[in-house]
């Protein structure tokens, strides 16, 4: 089936990507239950019968187009580390180069805008409260603008896993 793609199920985009039958496996099968071990995209390949490379280059494939971001674990908040939600309120005419510049941050894990005063949110994780204050100082200092730190009062699972394709 490799003349088949598949297209996003997206409200706010007026050509939704084109994706091959495997991307869109990769992107609906490996939400959640990751293999767990020596050899986790052999395994992949194993179980959608194609070759490891062939698994590699397309996640790298969806990495370049900005289709996924990162591949690695979740864990419930401050089981390692810490974390802390942030918003900012940004000038229109500055949004992309501080949303590019917080998304280069190793601690920073998602970051989103809103409609709203305070627009871009942001979860920053480390390993302490004093690295967070010292980022969240950092962040103020390189883009001029305050941050609102929003730490985790109660903690709810939202099972984020989503069919994001369809055939």
């Amino acid at each position: 089936m490799h003349g088949q793609v598949c297209t996003a199920k997206r409200e706010r985009s007026d050509a939704p990507p084109a994706l091959s039958k495997l991307e869109c496996r990769l992107l609906d099968e490996y939400q959640r239950g990751f293999p767990l071990s020596p050899t986790p995209y052999a395994d992949i390949a194993e179980t959608l019968g194609v070759s490891e490379e062939a698994v590699l280059e397309n996640l790298e494939a969806l990495n370049r187009r900005g289709l996924i971001t990162r591949i690695g674990p979740v864990f419930r908040p401050h089981t390692i580390g810490t974390s802390t939600l942030v918003a900012m309120t940004v000038p229109a005419d500055r949004v992309e180069d501080v949303a590019a510049y917080i998304n280069g941050l190793d601690e920073v894990n998602h970051n989103y805008l809103r409609t709203h005063e305070f627009n871009l949110w942001f979860v920053i994780t480390a390993t302490d409260r004093q690295a967070i204050d010292n980022l969240l100082e950092d962040i103020e200092l390189n883009t001029g603008l305050d941050t609102l730190d929003l730490p985790l009062e109660h903690s709810y699972h939202i099972d984020l896993g989503f069919p994001l394709w369809r055939a």
